[in-house]
């Protein structure tokens, strides 16, 4: 497995910050839940890393997830305005990549992505997180796997569900966009 640039960098920026707050590997890996073997391969950037284990990290961290993507800290108060194709971008395994909308709002507790799939033959990783979350479908067909249950949306669909259950998305008959937004609390 080829792990790309920013996830090192996003590897980095995890240990370099676990490091100063004086915090172990164990604290880290136990907090999220996860096991330590797992932890050091997302750490050393090894592994890619899913987007829900940013998200976790952050939290027990106690940053905003915008410093371990992008290495700087969420500037806007009032409102934050992201241009067409201008959000913070991570690709999270192949085929499977996501943009940032408000990556520079502090204090979100909600955040809104483009979620951008790929067809392919692996089925995928199930992931699970706190809050809510919607999906809504802008161009192609996607299934949203949540536990054994799939369900399968087309552009303009949507889906709210508790992200606490076991989900993932696939693209079903070409590269699929929806949007998503994940309420943090």
């Amino acid at each position: 497995m080829i792990v790309n640039e920013q996830i090192k960098q996003v590897a980095s920026r995890i240990s370099y910050l676990r490091e100063t707050l004086d915090m172990t590997r164990e604290q880290i890996a136990a907090a999220i839940d996860m096991s330590i073997d797992d932890y050091i391969r997302y750490e050393n950037g090894t592994k890619d890393i899913p987007v829900s284990m940013i998200y976790s990290v952050a939290a027990v961290l106690g940053i905003d997830a915008t410093e371990l993507l992008t290495g700087e800290s969420p500037r806007m108060k009032e409102y934050a305005v992201t241009r067409k194709g201008r959000g913070v971008g991570v690709e999270r395994y192949k085929g499977y990549a996501f943009e940032s909308l408000a990556y520079n709002y502090i204090g979100r507790d909600k955040e809104p992505m483009i979620v951008t799939i790929s067809p392919g033959d692996e089925h995928p990783q199930l992931v699970t997180h706190t809050g809510q979350e919607f999906n809504y479908v802008l161009e192609g067909k996607i299934a949203v796997i949540l536990n054994k249950k799939t369900i399968e949306l087309s552009e303009g669909d949507s889906i709210y569900f508790d992200p606490s259950v076991p989900h993932g998305q696939i693209a079903l008959g070409g590269t699929a966009r929806f949007l998503t937004v994940i309420d943090k609390n």
